[in-house]
C-alpha cells in the first residue's frame, strides 16, 4: 500500500504534470477574430487549418467584424484576449497609436520581404501587414451594358444613366466609391461637395442608391442594372449567382480597403502569433484567398490563374493604381459626411 508520504508526493507530481500540460496547451493556442460566413470558411481553409497542422497548434476563432473587434480590444486593454486581430477598416492605425498593438520586427516574418511596400509600411509602428485588399472599382453587366466602363468618369456617361447603382456611404465600400467619385469630380478629403454635386446629377439622370450588397445583386438580377461602383469580390459573388458581371479598375485609380493582421500587445504567445501572421502573408495563403473570394494579394510571389487575376488587382501593374483614403480622416468626418449625403439623396 502506498504510504501517505508517497501518495502525497505522487499527487504533487501529478498536479505539476497537469499544470505543465495545461501551460503547454496554452502555449500552442491562439485566439483570433475572423469575419464569419464565406470569409471565415476561406480563412479556415487557406490559413487556419494549414497553420494548425504545421505547428501542432489550436486556433480559437471569435467571429467579430472590425469595429466590434476593435471595441473588444479596447475594452480588454488591461487583460487582452486576442493574440492576433484582423481589421478591414483601418482600425490598426488607431490601435497602434493607442499601444494596443505590438510593433513587428520585419526580420521575424519570413514572407515580409515579398510584400509590396504599401502592405508593410508601418510594421515598426505597430500596424500589422495588409494580407488582402478589397479593390473598389466598377462592376458591370457584360451582356446588357452598351459598353464596358473603363474610368470613374464613365459613371457620368449618359449611356448608363438610369442603369447605374450607387451604394450608400453607411456601407464601407459605398464610402470609398463615393470618395473616388468626389476625387474625379474635383474634390478631396477636405471638400466632398463636388462628390455630392455629382451624386445629385447622377440621381437626376435616373441612378438609384442601395444600402447593402444583396440589394446590388437584386438590381442586377431583376432590374437590369448595368454599372455599380463596388468591390472586386462582389463581382465574383454575382457571377456565382449566375449573373454576367465583370470587374474593372477605373483608370484614375482604385480605392483600396486593406485587410490587416495585427499582433496584440500584452499577450504571452507572441512568437506563435508571429508565425500565424507570417502564414497569413505567405504567397500560398494569399493565392488561396484570391481563388476563394477574389481579394487582391499583397505578396508579389502569389501566383494566380488568368481567370482569378482578371478579377483582382494583381502584379506590379495591378497594384500601382491602388490608393488609400486616410482611414483616420474618414472616421473623424464620418458622421458629418453621412448627414450631408443623406440630405443629398433625399432631395
Amino acid at each position: 500500500m502506498m504510504t501517505s508520504k508517497l501518495a502525497s508526493t505522487f499527487l504533487g507530481l501529478s498536479a505539476l504534470s497537469l499544470m505543465a500540460g495545461t501551460a503547454l496547451a496554452q502555449d500552442r493556442t491562439l485566439t483570433i477574430n475572423s469575419f464569419g460566413g464565406a470569409y471565415e470558411e476561406a480563412h479556415r481553409k487557406c490559413i487556419i487549418t494549414p497553420f494548425e497542422q504545421e505547428n501542432g497548434a489550436t486556433v480559437q476563432i471569435v467571429t467579430a467584424y472590425s469595429a466590434d473587434a476593435f471595441a473588444q480590444l479596447r475594452a480588454q486593454k488591461d487583460a487582452p484576449q486576442f493574440d492576433v486581430i484582423h481589421f478591414s477598416g483601418g482600425q490598426e492605425i488607431v490601435g497602434a497609436a493607442e499601444g494596443l498593438l505590438s510593433p513587428i520586427d520585419e526580420a521575424k516574418l519570413s514572407n515580409a520581404a515579398d510584400l509590396y511596400p504599401f502592405a508593410k509600411a508601418n510594421l515598426a509602428g505597430g500596424e500589422g501587414p495588409a494580407y488582402s485588399i478589397a479593390a473598389i472599382g466598377l462592376i458591370y453587366n457584360s451582356e446588357t451594358a452598351p459598353k464596358a466602363p473603363s474610368s470613374w468618369a464613365d459613371l457620368k456617361d449618359p449611356a448608363f444613366a438610369d442603369h447605374l447603382v450607387l451604394t450608400d456611404i453607411s456601407n464601407g465600400y459605398g464610402m470609398l466609391g463615393f470618395l473616388m467619385l468626389n476625387q474625379v469630380s474635383g474634390g478631396d478629403l477636405d471638400n466632398i461637395q463636388p462628390g455630392l454635386d455629382a451624386v445629385t446629377e447622377l440621381l437626376g439622370n435616373g441612378a438609384i442608391v442601395v444600402s447593402t450588397s444583396p440589394e446590388i445583386q437584386q438590381e442586377f438580377a431583376q432590374n437590369d442594372a448595368w454599372v455599380a461602383p463596388y468591390a472586386s469580390d462582389y463581382a465574383f459573388t454575382l457571377r456565382k449567382a449566375g449573373l454576367p458581371a465583370k470587374f474593372v479598375q477605373g483608370s484614375e485609380g482604385t480605392p483600396a480597403s486593406y485587410i490587416t493582421t495585427n499582433l496584440v500587445s500584452g499577450r504571452p504567445n507572441q512568437d506563435l502569433a508571429l508565425k500565424f501572421i507570417d502564414k497569413t502573408i505567405s504567397p500560398e495563403a494569399q493565392a488561396c484567398f484570391a481563388e476563394a473570394l477574389r481579394y487582391s494579394p499583397t505578396n508579389a510571389k502569389a501566383e494566380l490563374s488568368a481567370e482569378v487575376a482578371a478579377d483582382v488587382a494583381y502584379g506590379e501593374d495591378g497594384v500601382k493604381g491602388l490608393l488609400r483614403f486616410d482611414p483616420k480622416v474618414i472616421e473623424a468626418n464620418r458622421a458629418k459626411w453621412v448627414e450631408a449625403w443623406n440630405k443629398t439623396i433625399a432631395r
